[in-house]
């Protein structure tokens, strides 16, 4: 902040004098009231830090672990290039912990108080009081207001936020320079092969955003197999391409040259030949082993996460911790902004509560919001898809004649359906990008009018709110091609139309070989391009940002303090970590949902996250400023909704392979409706197009009046369409075959056995792995059996030696009668170190 004379003096008058108090500050020395921005640096002292520290529950190492450490690999030397240095991967010895007690600080083995508590907890203490402590004016005219945010809301701040200990190119010799070590070892994409320094990550920034790159780091590594099973089904799919007999015969020019389809929409469009679609015929039928090895992986990654988030959690002194969010860390806006009190059973202490009418008025305006806006997302795809249905009938007469068609390899893809497709899934991407910028703030606002109660419950709410609306922007257009497009289309001369019959917008029909190839546009297009503008905008806004920044605010021939420099950085904003999540979740869900129609998904996932974490890295190293460090037991509401989309992704993909690919109509032909004994797939494309005799269109439909190709001649008097329909002269002619009635029937029953098998081997695995490793559990028994014990020795030993005169302890039985008095008298010069003293006196009555 930059004041005039004035506001300077009236800033240093407003300056909390709680804060001052309570943090030990001096304001002379502390407060730099130049011209320019004036910085107050604020330190903890050591009675600060302990007072809180046994405030806040915070544990604390008071002896080496003695449990044996975990056995190293037989093939470590394989590994050896992947590793970091051990000073890098654990910074701090393995203890075991307790909570802190400032009763007890001779309990703790403390060595130097500048280093006993780690950075993160440090400035975690700092932005407790900072957030909590009241302040008004010197002269009473404003009544007392409370932390830190309502300074920064008003402008009497213009930032708060802890420093780096160093700059990251260059080691600090007078301080731990744990900045330079993130990024000479991690935050450089040249690592991108290395292991992740996670317990200095925790060290510098704390456990939240070390859990955040310990998840994604987990998550990368799930993609690796996942990766390589759908490159080399597809691949597989490439190289046999010539041996598919439906695709041979789509391409052959006697037969699906001669083969006359139906038009595709009514007006502009005319009769074409199934060759046509020869170059997008090339499906092959590995979905099912995509599938099936997705949902291995899916489900190992959750159950195996569940057993990673448990060993960190012990690691990181997390155990118990969400019990202590809930009674510790109330949000100072809950606490400003309920005005009513009541008695907290547990604590007995009265405590801010919202009363149960204002709670639910709040959540039925947040769920109005929440609908109104998805209601909106709704409607923009239904104006989406009434653009591919115009837009089909302009690009049909635009590129009739086009000379692209006569281009050597790319001609044949160039058809009206395909530029449909494309345009309509960029339209679509423009519309999620904006309905994102908008939506964010009106998240934000309706979550923070329901005021949550603690942090956690806060960031839950926000969470699902979010997720929602994500979910419904990103995969809406999705579900429409794989789940809609060309089920209800009707059949020449009865079509269905969008909007009933006035708009004459006709609904979509699926190429011969279904609508699988365009789910794969769709989903190529919204999912690299959401992680192509996510990369950039993390690298080059910031980057930008902070180069101007520098620019405006340091003038040249002065001095640049360290804490300017991290001032003119970014800050992390309150929902930074929401943002990344939200990115990977959306992502997770791309290659989970539609895992059947696009198997390479996975690996344009690995590569893009293999450069997320690097970016990541080198955004939270060199181009924001220090976040204040929070803790976290777990990633949170995440967690559910992975597992829901896991459960979800059952679903879709068994509908995606039955009702959206050609599978089973190609598994009913094969076994059922195939021409004589022998095992062939010879004749499926004539089995699976119905007839249509063109004389049969009504007088006023339109695509009896289009203009006819040069082929097509006088002697043509049926047109193929796809579907399942019995052929004209037929006593039930154009209605559906009974062909139909096995296929669906078999779709049915290929989704309710798979969703049933993979649901019991889903359940199955979960059962079988626990959520919480032999080991972490033996490491917590040990660790609290030391403790009991430890603690009992240490109580032993205090009351013995601390106390020179006579103590009496004085026992009732249980008849009552009698009455056991123990005087002891201990000698004054006694060794503290020893628990052993003689009686001097015992009377027993």
């Amino acid at each position: 902040r930059k004041p005039t004379q004035t506001q300077g003096e009236h800033f240093c008058g407003e300056f909390p004098t709680g804060w001052m108090k309570e943090m030990h500050i001096n304001s002379h020395s502390n407060i730099i009231c130049n011209q320019g921005p004036y910085f107050v640096k604020i330190h903890a002292p050591w009675e600060v830090l302990v007072k809180y520290a046994d405030m806040l529950k915070v544990k604390v190492p008071f002896m080496p672990s003695d449990f044996p450490s975990s056995r190293r690999s037989k093939v470590e030397w394989l590994l050896k290039p992947f590793r970091l240095p051990e000073h890098i991967m654990n910074p701090e010895p393995d203890c075991f912990t307790t909570t802190f007690d400032k009763e007890r600080i001779d309990f703790f083995p403390i060595q130097d108080q500048d280093t006993f508590f780690p950075p993160s907890t440090r400035n975690r203490i700092v932005y407790h009081i900072l957030s909590r402590c009241s302040y008004s004016n010197r002269d009473g005219s404003e009544k007392e207001r409370k932390g830190i945010k309502q300074l920064l809301s008003n402008g009497t701040y213009t930032a708060a936020f802890p420093l780096h200990d160093c700059r990251y190119w260059l080691r600090d010799e007078c301080s731990e320079s744990e900045r330079y070590s993130l990024y000479h070892h991690w935050a450089r994409f040249l690592s991108f092969y290395k292991e992740q320094p996670l317990d200095l990550v925790r060290k510098y920034y704390g456990e939240k955003i070390g859990l955040y790159f310990a998840w994604l780091g987990f998550y990368t590594e799930m993609l690796v197999g996942a990766a390589v099973v759908g490159l080399i089904c597809f691949l597989f799919g490439v190289f046999t391409y010539k041996n598919n007999i439906w695709s041979k015969e789509i391409c052959d020019p006697t037969i699906g040259g001669s083969i006359v389809m139906c038009p595709l929409c009514d007006v502009n469009c005319t009769y074409w030949k199934l060759s046509s679609t020869c170059a997008s015929s090339w499906v092959r039928n590995y979905s099912i082993v995509v599938v099936i090895f997705a949902f291995s992986v899916v489900t190992l990654f959750l159950e195996f996460w569940k057993r990673r988030q448990a060993q960190l959690g012990y690691e990181w002194d997390l155990v118990d911790f969400e019990e202590e969010q809930q009674l510790l860390q109330l949000r100072p806006e809950y606490e400003m902004k309920c005005k009513h009190r009541r008695r907290n059973p547990i604590t007995q202490e009265m405590e801010p509560y919202m009363p149960i009418t204002s709670k639910f008025a709040r959540t039925c305006l947040s769920s109005a919001t929440v609908l109104f806006w998805v209601a909106l997302i709704i409607a923009c795809i239904i104006g989406v898809i009434a653009y591919r249905l115009a837009a089909y009938a302009a690009f049909a007469k635009i590129m009739k004649d086009s000379p692209t068609s006569q281009l050597q390899f790319v001609g044949p893809l160039i058809t009206p359906q395909l530029a449909t497709s494309i345009t309509a899934s960029f339209l679509n991407f423009i519309i999620i990008m904006i309905l994102n910028v908008v939506y964010e703030r009106v998240a934000i606002w309706i979550t923070d009018k329901e005021i949550p109660k603690t942090h956690m419950e806060y960031e839950n709410r926000l969470t699902m709110k979010m997720f929602l609306f994500q979910f419904v922007n990103f995969y809406s257009a999705c579900f429409y091609v794989a789940f809609f497009k060309g089920k209800f289309v009707g059949y020449p001369g009865h079509y269905t139309y969008m909007f009933g019959g006035w708009r004459k917008l006709r609904n979509e029909e699926c190429a011969p070989g279904g609508c699988l190839m365009e789910l794969t546009t769709q989903l190529v297009i919204i999912m690299v391009g959401k992680q192509l503008c996510g990369n950039i905008q993390e690298v080059l806004l910031p980057w930008l940002r902070n180069l101007w920044g520098r620019h405006k605010a340091h003038s040249p021939g002065s001095i640049y303090c360290r804490w300017e420099q991290d001032h003119d950085l970014q800050a992390l904003s309150q929902l930074g970590l929401f943002y990344e999540y939200l990115e990977m979740v959306i992502q997770f869900g791309f290659i989970t949902l539609f895992v059947a129609s696009f198997p390479l998904a996975p690996l344009l996932a690995l590569f893009n996250n293999i450069v997320e974490v690097r970016v990541d890295a080198w955004k939270f190293t060199t181009q924001l400023r220090r976040p204040v460090a929070a803790k976290a037991h777990s990633i949170g509401a995440w967690e559910e909704i992975l597992n829901g989309v896991a459960v979800l992704s059952v679903v879709t993909n068994a509908f995606i392979v039955a009702f959206t690919s050609d599978m089973i109509p190609r598994l009913v032909y094969y076994y059922v409706y195939r021409p004589g004994d022998a095992p062939t797939m010879e004749g499926y494309i004539a089995n699976s197009l119905s007839i249509f005799k063109i004389s049969d269109f009504p007088p006023n439909d339109t695509s009896i009046r289009s203009e006819k190709p040069a082929w097509f001649k006088s002697s043509v008097t049926i047109c193929r369409y796809r579907d399942y329909r019995y052929p004209p002269g037929h006593e039930n002619q154009y209605s559906h075959s009974l062909q139909f009635w096995h296929i669906l029937a078999a779709k049915l029953a290929f989704i309710i056995i798979m969703e049933h098998v993979v649901f019991i081997v889903k359940f199955f695995v979960a059962w079988m792995i626990p959520d919480i490793p032999e080991e972490v559990t033996a490491r917590i028994k040990r660790e609290r059996y030391h403790t009991q014990k430890k603690l009992h020795h240490y109580e032993k030993c205090h009351v013995l030696t601390g106390i020179d005169s006579e103590v009496r302890y004085k026992v009732v039985l249980s008849n009552g009668t009698f009455l056991l008095i123990l005087s002891v008298k201990y000698h004054p010069n006694h060794n503290r170190n020893s628990c052993f003293l003689p009686l001097s006196r015992l009377y027993i009555f």
